[in-house]
């Protein structure tokens, strides 16, 4: 009853990067909890699904063949429910995306299980689970311990936790559920894609991002240009897309991207939030330059300016002309 469970989240056959994160997750925990790490792949073709998945800490491949090709709650709900009467799990996870959310509580419900949802760290204390989310509108970290659950059910952050990188051979197994009597229940039409972002904030290797300290939209064009010359993804904080003045596609924190490759991170007029803070978790330099001595983004810069952007940006543009 030690085991892990994850469960895979796919989508037109490719299995989301999501999965891989929560297999890092559950291996980088089941020596401390004495498990085997269980992937459950529910899909029409959980064959091809299976050969993405092969990484080095997963014991077993547990595949249950369904008869369409879309994500259903209902039927992931049941099949989670089902698959783990047999398989018999300590800790399920699914990714905390919009699938993941939809079926996650009422797993844990029918389970009477502990929850916890957009867990961005885990660890084992004295033989006892405990994880961390954010709490108070995300301005305190908040750790969680489950008392008397014999099993817990977590939705993970996704550009978290470390992805696997070396590939194994681990079996795989196919149990079949009848799901039936859930068979159109729910009706789906169709799925649309996200419009298209023209960047990826979460693989770019240099950020170079502004704040409230543009102070104005008309300034974005000008830092904008600066990231091209210098070679980076221009990125934001959260008041410039609440603005409406760049998509969200830019947007580094919480609620926007978090800058999992980043190696050099630039911020221009940004105060440093803890959301925005938690987008740059994952950079090596981070170049912090603000008016505001007291700005809190200056409390985790590598190197820090109290230098007023504009005359920053003078004498950049200045070196490249």
């Amino acid at each position: 009853m030690n085991d892990i469970l994850v469960v895979v989240e796919h989508l037109d056959g490719k299995v989301k990067d999501i999965t891989m994160e929560l297999i890092g997750a559950a291996v980088s925990i089941k020596e401390e909890m004495s498990a085997k790490v269980i992937v459950l792949v529910i899909a029409n073709d959980p064959e091809t699904i299976s050969q993405s998945i092969k990484y080095e800490g997963v014991d077993e491949i547990v595949m249950v063949p369904i008869d369409i090709d879309h994500f259903d709650p209902l039927l992931y709900e049941d099949i989670i429910i089902e698959a783990g009467k047999e398989i018999n799990p300590r800790l399920i996870m699914l990714g905390h995306t919009v699938n993941g959310m939809a079926c996650a509580a009422a797993v844990a419900a029918r389970l009477g299980s502990g929850f916890a949802s957009d867990i961005f760290d885990l660890c084992m204390e004295d033989n006892e689970l405990i994880v961390t989310r954010s709490a108070y509108n995300n301005k305190v970290n908040l750790e969680l311990g489950f008392v008397n659950k014999g099993i817990v059910t977590l939705t993970l952050r996704g550009a978290t936790f470390p992805v696997p990188v070396e590939s194994s051979s681990p079996p795989i197994r196919t149990i079949n559920i009848d799901v039936t009597k859930l068979m159109g229940v729910s009706v789906h039409k169709n799925y649309e894609e996200a419009p298209p972002a023209d960047i990826d904030i979460s693989k770019a290797e240099f950020i170079l991002s502004v704040g409230r300290g543009i102070q104005d939209e008309e300034n974005l064009p000008r830092f904008a240009a600066l990231a091209e010359n210098l070679g980076a993804t221009f990125g934001c904080s959260r008041p410039i897309v609440d603005s409406g003045w760049l998509p969200k596609a830019h947007q580094v924190g919480q609620s926007g991207k978090t800058a999992s490759d980043c190696k050099l991170y630039f911020a221009l007029g940004i105060s440093g939030a803890v959301q925005h803070q938690h987008g740059m978790k994952h950079v090596e330099t981070i170049i912090a330059v603000n008016t505001d001595p007291d700005a809190p983004i200056f409390n985790v810069a590598t190197y820090g300016a109290c230098l007023d952007i504009f005359e920053l940006a003078d004498a950049l543009e200045a070196g490249q002309a």
